[in-house]
């Protein structure tokens, strides 16, 4: 069981810009051979965390609160949040707040194996890591730079640095970076 924070970003490290915006992002078509990456990472995760933005952010894009069947997963979520967010019936969607470490030993028991995803935004998985919780770091990185906005990961990783386990190019505009998170107490 691992893990994993699995987003898009900029090359300047933004994954939403600063409108909170990914529009960004969907001006591109999905590169000749990305099309199984996805699937291919979903199909190992058992459980799945995301703040109260990328919540909204979904809610917004998708129209689940008015159609519980446009919600995508199926695996239960948490949703991490220090205020009230509107609910849904249907989707195993949890509310909670408080310590990520806490809620991470719920989300691994229910995953019963299978990958935990952080989905984001870039704070919540901060939390994950500074916990000794976040195994590794998957990143679409898509050719483009935003300036501002909100950071992939607001945190300094600098000792020890995270070790690159894959890096490879879809067409001219995606590069798919996979890192381990190495542990302080790893050589």
């Amino acid at each position: 069981m691992t893990t994993q924070y699995y987003t898009a970003s900029s090359i300047d490290g933004f994954i939403a810009d600063s409108d909170n915006s990914l529009s960004w992002l969907f001006q591109f078509s999905e590169p000749s051979g990305m099309e199984d990456e996805y699937p291919r990472f979903i199909a190992e995760v058992g459980a799945m965390a995301m703040g109260s933005t990328t919540y909204e952010w979904v809610a917004e894009h998708t129209g689940f609160l008015s159609e519980p069947s446009k919600w995508e997963y199926a695996v239960p979520t948490w949703v991490f949040s220090s205020r009230e967010l509107p609910r849904v019936d249907g989707p195993d969607i949890r509310f909670v707040s408080g310590d990520v470490a806490v809620v991470h030993n719920e989300m691994q028991r229910v995953a019963d194996g299978l990958n935990i995803w952080l989905v984001g935004g870039g704070d919540l998985v901060g939390q994950f890591h500074d916990q000794g919780l976040l195994d590794e770091v998957i990143i679409g990185m898509a050719s483009v730079m935003l300036g501002s906005g909100a950071p992939l990961l607001p945190r300094r990783i600098v000792t020890p640095p995270l070790q690159l386990l894959d890096a490879k190019a879809y067409g001219a505009d995606f590069v798919m970076l996979r890192y381990a998170v190495r542990k302080t107490s790893e050589t």
